[in-house]
């Protein structure tokens, strides 16, 4: 254990030095090819870190965080773009903090800072333009914001504190629960598992979120809008379900798509491989983080996941268009409906490769491990507990 925490130290180490190098090269490269290529050293790195860690809340976090998001938003760095470009630039701590943590800055306080750092009539001018242009491409790109997985993130403000209080408490409840899993019908634990996924992704999101915010003082979005109340696939993946990832894809691979596309195709079909798309390379995302928690063969089970959510999310577009709005089920039917199909192709096609990798016991294990550091005092291994759930 004493090891895997010298390597997380310099993994983490290794990646603010990363992104203090790429921001040195952002100064005297010009946004293009050019500065991508220079940013590729440390896509490279950023996607060899995580081999460097075994456990799984090290190595799930960094790999997430840092794999995945900071390389993306990197991607998009390189051409000026994305929450890490800012005019004027932002200041080290925050470009540091929103490269390497999942959130992201509210219209509100942007809009905030804009005023405030405004002065004459010029700026006002230029930054009316610049408010202007981003309207224009928003409702270009949003006009019909159930196109996409990545159609844009719920502008609901934070949740209270008792919204979280009910989840930690059902979390608790989870855990109990648990301490019956051999009387528990297989499918019952799947579905339970679905709901530990979320409260734990909801909840431990946020407290990042909530650390972010205390340093760099600004409004940050919320990162789940509730997604047991969604009432399509759309409204799910695209609204409510994991939002940094659905704002990260949607520049990075529905934007593009659909523009390339929209040379061949009709502005409405031009959307449908830009979806897919999207989903695709959540999928490959999945697969790499699933094979950097187990070090297994991949499988492609996770990726075939979101490939058929991909599929699915089309087909309910090309029926939504076809019907023109004269037709549409209740929330109360649509719902469960959405729901359904996401635990349905979960149970068969995404917890199978999560549970061979016996995640959920070996984070069991180092929770224990944890606790035992806190309460006790005691320096011990996961390896060196049980978990008295499994």
């Amino acid at each position: 254990m004493e090891g895997e925490m010298k390597n997380f130290v310099f993994v983490w180490t290794t990646v603010l030095a990363s992104l203090l190098l790429c921001r040195k090269i952002s100064k005297v490269i010009a946004p293009g090819t050019t500065r991508l290529l220079a940013f590729i050293p440390v896509f490279c790195i950023f996607f060899y870190l995580p081999l460097l860690l075994t456990a799984v809340h090290l190595c799930g976090t960094t790999s997430f965080f840092i794999t995945w998001l900071a390389n993306f938003k990197l991607l998009l760095y390189a051409f000026d773009k994305g929450p890490l470009f800012s005019n004027p630039p932002l200041p080290l701590s925050k470009f540091i903090l929103t490269a390497c943590v999942p959130i992201k800055i509210s219209d509100k306080s942007q809009n905030k800072k804009i005023s405030t750092q405004l002065n004459g009539k010029s700026d006002e001018s230029q930054a009316n333009g610049r408010r202007s242009e981003g309207k224009s491409d928003e409702s270009q790109v949003n006009g019909k914001s159930e196109e996409s997985q990545a159609g844009g993130a719920s502008k609901k403000g934070n949740k209270s504190p008792i919204n979280y209080s009910v989840k930690f408490m059902v979390f608790v409840l989870l855990l109990k629960i648990y301490e019956y899993g051999d009387q528990l019908h297989p499918l019952m634990k799947m579905a339970l598992f679905c709901v530990h996924i979320y409260v734990v992704l909801d909840v431990g999101l946020a407290m990042v979120a909530y650390l972010a915010r205390a340093i760099v003082g600004f409004e940050l979005e919320p990162q789940f809008d509730e997604p047991y109340l969604a009432t399509s696939l759309q409204d799910f993946w695209g609204k409510r379900w994991n939002l940094m990832v659905t704002g990260i894809l949607h520049p990075t691979v529905y934007l593009p798509v659909r523009s390339i596309s929209g040379r061949f195709l009709s502005r409405d079909l031009a959307s449908l491989p830009a979806v897919t798309a999207t989903f695709i390379v959540s999928g490959l995302m999945h697969e790499l983080i699933f094979y950097y928690l187990g070090r297994l063969k991949p499988t492609w089970e996770v990726t075939w996941f979101f490939v058929i959510h991909g599929v699915l999310v089309s087909l309910e577009l090309v029926v939504k268009r076809a019907v023109g709005g004269r037709f549409r089920l209740p929330a109360l039917v649509s719902g469960p409906l959405a729901l359904g199909v996401v635990m349905a192709t979960s149970f068969w096609l995404f917890f199978p490769p999560f549970l061979r990798c016996e995640t959920e016991l070996r984070s069991c294990k180092e929770l224990v491990a944890f606790m035992e550091l806190v309460v006790r005092g005691r320096f011990v291994g996961p390896n060196d507990v049980s978990c008295p759930y499994y």
